[in-house]
């Protein structure tokens, strides 16, 4: 079987889907939109968005008197899932163009590949200000549900099958009338319900005007004070309505003792107790790790463990999230996105919960400057290391720049940025050969990693102000075997297992993926792990966390496959 791409054989695949480090130096060049040198290495990502029938265009509103309404530089994304349980994942897009406007796009992926629009009627054809999404079962029946965030609310809608949700914000006592980003489900208090973590952003007033040497641009988040994120605790579900009930827990979490400027969010156990944590990018300001107590409050320790200014001991314009094991020891590292004028940041894990800023040994500061948002640790080639990308679009006027009344978004255009890990966290930017990925400017925000044509390799899904969302297919050569795994807690409907912890053992190296969709910036990304595996055509074993904190181990058997672990189903381990 070819190590390039698989396929299940005798069953349809269903989806449910640094001490002594000094200031890093500014990257080679600073970003343009001109073109660019020829390819000089093998194409990893080939855009298909046409042939798959994906017709979206990003609405942020028209360029009047409110052309530098602020939110309409931070949205939009979306997310992937398989609203319909048929093994195919499919799309929602959203627009952030204000309410009465454009509305949220539904997209069924059909048989031949294709995505087909199924938004009227569907019941999340909604518009507004409209930011990020998650997805999460809420009410554990099997079905994927929605949230949406914008600008003024965070909006809970129930799949109620046959391409139908119903909105249940108010009902489910989810009431957030703040800005609102990045949102995460996690099970902060291992009781078997997702809870909620949405990031807020700032307290922002319309009527103030900001722009530097006698132009209007938009305003920096300096300008406007933080707000809390919230914290929402799931307690079940209602026995009055049926429905799942949502409680604030915001301040008796303790979470309401600090004011940010939240973008990006992840939940992961970063202690290594076996308890969710949430780390939070703060624009601007002081990024946020809440510790879990483990008896319902969290504990704000992103300084003692590293991760909450660069190396310099300033803090940055902090925006998307991804998190991996970049250099093989067992610990996840942290890569988080920053400002045209910053450098990207790579925070290394070592100690376990300690943190250290290693960007500059890492390569990552070698390309162009660019402002990124979504962001991906994911090993496109299957040659075991977690490779980088990222998309870059600006906040403010590029510099010489003159606002251009055809084309008001051309002056925040950037392109878009990958890097190969060449092992043990070194990397390198392989940009120019993806003139397809990266030779395109745009204002990009969401990045989505999805295996959406199901043939074992990862894909990206990206989302732009005032462009296309695109689709990219993985057509890297294959360095390697690989696994698709989906890890699912039957006790609780079947629901994908977030926070779960999967580890697959080849000889000596161990190959760790988290089992969370919610990182990047806005969005909502495919269940299931990808696993690389370089050349073993076979692994010996597979442990699992679950989210309870209990640990699993699965028997070995041959890579290029996808598999589902069923907690339950494997031999305990202490």
């Amino acid at each position: 079987m070819s190590t390039r791409r698989f396929t299940v054989l005798g069953a349809v695949l269903v989806c449910m889907m640094s001490a002594g480090c000094s200031a890093p130096p500014p990257p080679t060049s600073a970003e343009d939109s001109s073109p660019r040198h020829p390819p000089r290495g093998p194409t990893w990502l080939a855009d298909v968005t046409i042939a798959r029938g994906l017709n979206f265009r990003h609405d942020p509103g028209p360029t009047n008197d409110r052309a530098y309404f602020m939110p309409r530089v931070m949205g939009s994304g979306g997310a992937v899932f398989d609203f319909d349980g048929d093994g195919r994942l499919d799309l929602y897009l959203v627009h952030n163009s204000g309410p009465n406007s454009s509305r949220n796009r539904l997209y069924q992926q059909q048989l031949d590949g294709r995505f087909v629009d199924v938004s009227d009627g569907s019941g999340v054809d909604v518009s507004g200000w409209g930011m990020g999404v998650a997805v999460a079962d809420v009410n554990h029946d099997g079905k994927p549900d929605l949230l949406l965030t914008e600008y003024g609310a965070t909006r809970l809608f129930l799949n109620e099958g046959n391409t139908r949700f119903r909105e249940i914000t108010r009902e489910s006592g989810l009431d957030n009338p703040l800005w609102a980003t990045s949102a995460a489900f996690f099970d902060y208090d291992r009781d078997g319900w997702l809870d909620l973590i949405v990031a807020n952003y700032l307290e922002y007033n319309p009527a103030r005007s900001c722009g530097t040497g006698g132009r209007t641009d938009f305003c920096s988040p300096s300008s406007f004070p933080g707000v809390v994120s919230r914290l929402f605790r799931h307690r079940g579900i209602d026995p009055a309505t049926g429905l799942p009930r949502f409680e604030d827990v915001t301040v008796a979490a303790g979470l309401g003792s600090a004011l940010g400027k939240g973008l990006g969010v992840v939940c992961a156990d970063f202690n290594g107790d076996r308890w969710p944590d949430i780390f939070i990018a703060n624009d601007g300001i002081a990024n946020f790790l809440w510790i879990n107590q483990r008896n319902g409050t969290f504990r704000e320790e992103a300084t003692s463990r590293g991760v909450a200014f660069l190396a310099t001991g300033q803090p940055a314009a902090n925006m998307g999230i991804a998190l991996g094991d970049v250099d093989d020891d067992g610990l996840d590292d942290l890569f988080v996105t920053h400002l045209v004028d910053e450098t990207h940041t790579l925070w290394r894990q070592g100690p376990r919960g300690l943190f250290q800023d290693r960007s500059v040994g890492s390569g990552m500061t070698r390309g162009w400057r660019s402002t990124g948002f979504g962001t991906a640790l994911v090993d496109l080639d299957q040659d075991g290391w977690l490779d980088a990308v990222w998309v870059n679009g600006g906040v403010v006027r590029r510099r010489g720049a003159a606002p251009n009344d055809a084309d008001f978004w051309q002056p925040y255009r950037q392109r878009h940025q990958i890097f190969a890990n060449r092992g043990k966290g070194e990397f390198q930017d392989i940009s120019r050969d993806n003139p397809d990925f990266s030779d395109q400017p745009g204002v990009g925000r969401a990045l989505i990693v999805a295996d959406l044509d199901n043939d074992g390799a990862p894909d990206l899904l990206t989302t732009e102000i005032a462009g296309p969302a695109r689709i990219f297919r993985n057509v890297a050569p294959r360095a390697g075997h690989g696994l698709v795994i989906r890890a699912v807690l039957p006790q609780v409907g079947g629901r994908d297992a977030y926070g779960a912890e999967v580890t697959v053992r080849v000889g000596g190296r161990r190959f760790r993926r988290l089992v969370q969709p919610g990182f990047s910036y806005l969005c909502s990304s495919d269940p299931r792990v990808f696993v690389g595996l370089a050349d073993a055509s076979s692994y010996d074993d597979i442990e699992v966390i679950w989210p309870d904190g209990s640990r699993e181990l699965f028997p070995g058997g041959t890579t290029d496959r996808a598999i589902t672990l069923r907690q339950g189903e494997g031999t305990t381990q202490p």
